[in-house]
């Protein structure tokens, strides 16, 4: 069914109070669905695969990933030296630790204005990946293959869900949105490597000319004579790298909007970031300080729901406590799971102490569902306001998908076409006689 219209906003016609729908679209139970079932197949087969533990540790808890984040140069000596001697962790669960640590430290230096450690933070996880494709690159192709095609059908699903909802008001279940996903799998799986491939493609003849740089004598003279013929192929890399980069996050709204293909998610998303970046940054940070503004409220809760249920078991528990302590450690608002204290005795103990832990480790997984969630969704409405801006078209209009078409073929309003569809679509319109 249909939702009530949204109240008249008091900003009339400024758009930006729309991002603030995010955190309730975020937090509808398909999304959340959705997140979390994408969620946990990639942390186990992540889990899966960290069963090779090819991550060596030096005994004072320094891993690779530290020593490569921190600038240090003795990452080859760390693995030499400690590869032996030292413990062993898997890829998985040493990006996944570090990820956090960095995610939540960002979202705690928003409300402060750090940009400077925010910055420091996002650059280190981006460093994190180029460690984990330098030092296990088979161990991570498979990884990110994985979690690329989860987040391709379980994301799009999301974005399709967020923008029907947008749009039209509609909330589609759960199968409908995973019909869509998988319609358009290819589209999304596709979105994210165009632009990587496309600036590889360029790249080759940048490289072309230095494989000629190697020619004795003519070569070095071939790459000085011929060095602006290079440099034109690499402003082109720059301004696709630049376009992904800022664009990246309207790639599968796009799709979700228009049902169209990966192809048309790049050209639309970079001619937004390019035709008004301004307008794109103040979404995007917009964005950004609600999101963690309404993570560290979802945490709140999170934690205040452990922490009750702990407190309450607390009283019941006789024996000064120490059975309850021996399977769940009080949680923390920083350590939800609270893994530091818990040391169980027996067997009846440690399965117990298991069983607890699956069952916070859900709440956790439910936590992390929602960042999921809201990232999508937020970058859904972000889509639609910047198509609304450039392209001039309502905030209304979706692009109905064929499923859609088939069971409501009224419910929903065609977008406007790209320039290419509209001249495609006058070369196809036969001329009336009369």
């Amino acid at each position: 069914m249909r939702e009530d219209k949204e109240p008249v906003l008091p900003l009339g016609s400024f758009l930006f109070p729309r991002i603030f729908q995010a955190f309730r679209m975020a937090i509808q139970p398909t999304k959340l669905a959705l997140a979390f079932l994408a969620l946990a197949t990639v942390c186990l087969t992540g889990r899966v695969m960290d069963i090779s533990k090819p991550v060596v540790v030096a005994p004072n808890g320094m891993t690779e990933l530290d020593e490569y984040v921190s600038g240090s140069p003795q990452v080859d000596e760390h693995i030499r030296l400690f590869g032996e001697t030292g413990e062993r962790t898997g890829v998985f669960i040493t990006l996944w630790h570090f990820g956090a640590k960095r995610f939540h430290s960002a979202v705690l230096g928003i409300p402060r204005r750090d940009s400077l450690g925010i910055f420091g933070d996002i650059v280190a996880c981006f460093a994190a990946l180029l460690w984990a494709f330098t030092y296990h690159p088979v161990y991570s192709v498979i990884l990110f293959a994985v979690t690329l095609a989860v987040m391709a059908l379980a994301g799009g699903s999301i974005c399709r869900i967020a923008a029907l909802q947008f749009a039209q008001g509609e909330k589609p279940g759960l199968v409908e949105a995973v019909r869509f996903g998988r319609r358009k799998f290819y589209s999304f799986l596709a979105a994210p490597v165009a632009p990587v491939a496309l600036m590889a493609l360029i790249g080759l003849f940048i490289v072309l000319l230095g494989v000629i740089g190697n020619i004795e004598y003519v070569g070095p003279l071939c790459i000085g004579l011929f060095l602006p013929l290079a440099l034109l192929p690499a402003a082109f890399i720059a301004i696709i790298a630049i376009g992904a980069l800022a664009g990246f996050n309207l790639l599968f709204p796009t799709i979700a909007y228009e049902d169209s293909d990966c192809f048309d998610a790049m050209s639309r998303s970079f001619s937004y970031v390019y035709a008004r970046p301004w307008r794109m940054g103040f979404y995007t940070v917009t964005a950004a300080v609600y999101g963690a503004i309404c993570y560290e409220f979802v945490r709140f809760f999170s934690f205040l729901l452990l922490w009750i249920t702990h407190f309450f078991l607390r009283i019941g528990v006789w024996n000064g406590n120490k059975n309850l302590t021996a399977i769940w450690a009080q949680p923390d608002f920083t350590d939800l799971l609270g893994r530091t204290a818990a040391q169980p005795q027996g067997w009846w103990e440690s399965a117990a102490a298991f069983l607890i832990y699956m069952w916070v480790l859900i709440v956790v997984g439910l936590m992390v569902s929602y960042v999921i969630s809201f990232y999508f969704s937020a970058n859904t409405i972000i889509y639609a306001l910047m198509r609304n801006r450039v392209d001039k078209t309502a905030l209304e209009e979706i692009y109905p998908s064929s499923d859609d078409m088939a069971a409501e073929p009224l419910s929903f309003a065609k977008s406007r076409p790209s320039p290419a569809q509209e001249e495609e679509d006058s070369r196809q319109t036969p001329e009336t006689s009369e």
